[in-house]
């Protein structure tokens, strides 16, 4: 018979952090990491997709997660629309 505490320690140590960010930021990842992975390129670690996706709020990643969904290449259209020299302001003089 198992102590109960090696049931509650084990218990404790397979809970995750779920976030409405983190779950946005693994889902932009598979796709990435589909089409990096048929290329031979490196796949894309959580950290590195935490700091692409840095300076963008969550709101604007449910965009841009609408947007690559319509695509007709997800990673395309992804590396474009964070790109932020493809969204300079049109000068109005």
């Amino acid at each position: 018979m198992k102590h109960i505490g090696d049931v509650v320690r084990k218990l404790e140590k397979t809970k995750e952090r779920k976030t409405e960010r983190g779950e946005l930021m693994r889902y932009f990842r598979t796709y990435l990491n589909a089409a990096r992975a048929k290329d031979g390129l490196p796949l894309i670690s959580m950290s590195r997709m935490g700091y692409i996706l840095e300076g963008i709020p969550t709101k604007d990643l449910y965009y841009l997660k609408s947007v690559c969904d319509k695509a007709q290449h997800f990673s395309k259209k992804f590396w474009w629309e964070i790109d932020p020299k493809k969204h300079v302001p049109e000068n109005p003089f």
